[in-house]
Parts: structure tokens; sequence; C-alpha cells
């Protein structure tokens, strides 16, 4: 699978709503169907970054993960994103991966954004996921995960594309767009970003910013601030050939 078409979805986010997020979506990706292999969503895509996170849970047999397994398999298409899950006993900020196929994979956030209070809220995961399409792999991360090289820290190749799911504040929007191209150059990996823009309920303002970069840290897109829905086409020759001519992989730390 020499190629991947990988669909970024920046989202106005409707505060605490998971029905008119789902909606939303619903029409918006009616035109993608059918044209891309992924489908990435926001951090929280169905109610905003909350920390009223017990009403609003879900489990992973509701109405939103199973909305999320209808996509991927009726389109033949993998669809993830992040939401608030419920699971014995505690709350996660979780990021779901549907699969054409029906499997279903998942991600709990690792680094929790204390500065809202989310390690208040919700538990903290403790393993990395890597889902495999064809011979792409992919690592999910969520929002603040970011800012944390070493839990990204790509061994000896072991992704071929780091994604980050986010609902990243415009007042930090150089940080995000510096940490992705970061990411994409110190593990030779092409990486996606996908945030949200507008207001939040708590009045926090995000400007977008998703990107595609590619393994050197080049940008192939950024949104702007404003909705959309845009599909980028990764190139696995490309980035197996810098990797083989400027082996720098071969040379990083293992653990610190």
């Amino acid at each position: 699978m020499p190629h991947l078409k990988v669909t970024l979805v920046q989202a106005n986010l409707a505060w605490e709503d998971p029905a008119a997020n789902r909606a939303y979506f619903d029409q918006r990706l009616l035109a993608i169907r059918g044209t891309t292999d992924v489908v990435i969503l926001p951090e929280m895509f169905t109610t905003g970054f909350t920390m009223n996170g017990a009403p609003l849970a879900e489990t992973m047999d509701g109405v939103s993960v199973r909305w999320l397994h209808s996509k991927a398999v009726d389109w033949q298409v993998h669809v993830a994103g992040s939401l608030i899950i419920r699971e014995d006993g505690r709350l996660y900020n979780r990021l779901v991966w549907a699969t054409p196929g029906g499997q279903l994979y998942f991600y709990d956030k690792r680094h929790l954004f204390r500065m809202s209070g989310e390690h208040k809220i919700y538990a903290a995961g403790t393993d990395p996921l890597t889902v495999t399409i064809g011979t792409w792999r992919i690592r999910p991360f969520i929002c603040y995960d970011l800012r944390f090289p070493i839990w990204s820290r790509n061994i000896g190749n072991g992704y071929d594309v780091a994604l980050f799911v986010a609902n990243w504040p415009a007042a930090r929007a150089a940080h995000w767009t510096a940490l992705l191209a970061a990411r994409a150059i110190e593990n030779q990996a092409y990486v996606i970003g996908v945030n949200r823009v507008g207001l939040d309920g708590n009045g926090h303002a995000y400007s977008g910013d998703s990107m595609a970069l590619d393994p050197q840290g080049r940008v192939i897109f950024h949104a702007q601030d404003h909705e959309v829905v845009h599909t980028v086409d990764l190139d696995a020759s490309a980035q197996e050939a810098y990797r083989q001519s400027f082996p720098a992989w071969r040379d990083a730390d293992s653990a610190i």
C-alpha cells in the first residue's frame, strides 16, 4: 500500500451536545465517502474539551461508538476521534479507532492537562496503540501528549504516521505548530494534527491550524481559522527514501 489518504476534519464543535455533533459530522463527511482511507475527528469530538465528564460519558457500546463503527463499516473507511468513555468506574479521554472490518481499537490519553484539572476527572492511559493499514503503521496521541517527546519516540521506526487529535487553544497555537514539526523531524515520520475551531463553553478560542507534515517537518497542509475537511496523500516510498538517505534513527537513544 504505497499511498495512504488521510482526511482531517477541523470543526466548530457544539458544546456538550453529542447528538448535534454527530449530526454535523454526518453532513460534513458525505462528500468524502469513497475518496479516503482514514477520517480523523478532533479530540472530544462529541462534546468539546469539557471537565463535565460524568453526565456526558458514554460506554464502548454507547451511541457515539456505535456511530463510529457504523460509519467505518458502511463507508469502508477507518474513522477515529476521542470522546469521553466510562469504563470500570473510571472516565477516560479515549480515542476510538473504528475499522472497515468492524474492529474497534482504543487509546486512552496518557498526559492529562492539569491546568484545566483534567487529571482530577479522567484516568490516564498506560499503553500506546499502533494501528496497521496495509503496510502503514499509525500511532495516535491526544492533544497534551504532543508536549512529551519520550512518549511519542519512534524507536526503531516502529510507526510511519504520528497522529494528534486536539482541542488546542489559539493562545498557544505557536506551540502547536512548532511541536508538530518537531515530532515529525525527530521521528522521521509523517505527522497529522487535527484541531478544532470556534469558541467553547468556557470561552476558550481555537484557531484550527490542523496540519500534515512530512518526515522532514515540511508542511504538506495547514488549515486556517475555519471549518475544513481536507484529504492528504502520504507517500511511503518518499518516507523510506528519506530514512535510508538520512538514517538518524539508527543513532537514536532507546531509553533515558
